[in-house]
């Protein structure tokens, strides 16, 4: 099943994001992050969309399709997404990495979970903005991981939790 969505693309800080529509989000398959392959502009794409607190989703635009297609704040963006069960793999961030690197026991286990579980553990660790909690996570991952838990316990997949974008769980200047 395809949704096809005209979006608003939006400046947040210095990142750029398209809201999906109401109707578009409301189709897809979760009110969490969701799997897609897509389609912009005409140019194709494989992304994982992030919940907005609010029911919603959002689309990051990455650089490659920000200079591609000369998007700005406030440009009409065409897409067409096509939930899939294939997560592309997520962006590791350098501590969770560096940890990961420095439990040699723990390299068959991160393999072994389903990209979908990798993203879940990379997004609690970058769900907050305080250093000292984010290394604190990082750590309880580890010991997590090395106790046989696949996934983060005890956070909402429905809220935006990019620290960056939101407040309070809830996408900001979604406007």
């Amino acid at each position: 099943m395809s949704i096809t969505f005209e979006g608003r693309v939006r400046q947040i800080g210095d990142r750029l994001i398209v809201p999906l529509p109401a109707d578009a989000s409301g189709a897809l398959p979760s009110r969490g992050q969701v799997a897609v392959e897509g389609e912009a502009n005409g140019h194709s794409f494989a992304t994982v969309l992030e919940p907005d607190g609010r029911k919603g989703h959002w689309v990051a635009v990455d650089d490659g399709l920000r200079e591609t297609l000369a998007l700005e704040d406030g440009d009409t963006l065409t897409c067409e997404v096509t939930p899939t069960e294939t997560w592309p793999e997520p962006e590791i961030p350098e501590d969770l990495g560096s940890a990961l690197d420095d439990a040699p026991d723990l390299a068959d286990t991160w393999v072994s979970l389903t990209p979908m579980a990798r993203w879940e553990w990379v997004r609690w660790v970058q769900s907050t903005r305080s250093p000292s909690t984010r290394e604190r996570r990082v750590e309880v991952s580890v010991s997590k991981l090395r106790d046989g838990k696949r996934r983060p316990c005890c956070f909402d997949l429905s809220s935006c939790t990019d620290p960056e974008l939101s407040r309070s769980g809830k996408l900001i200047d979604a406007g």
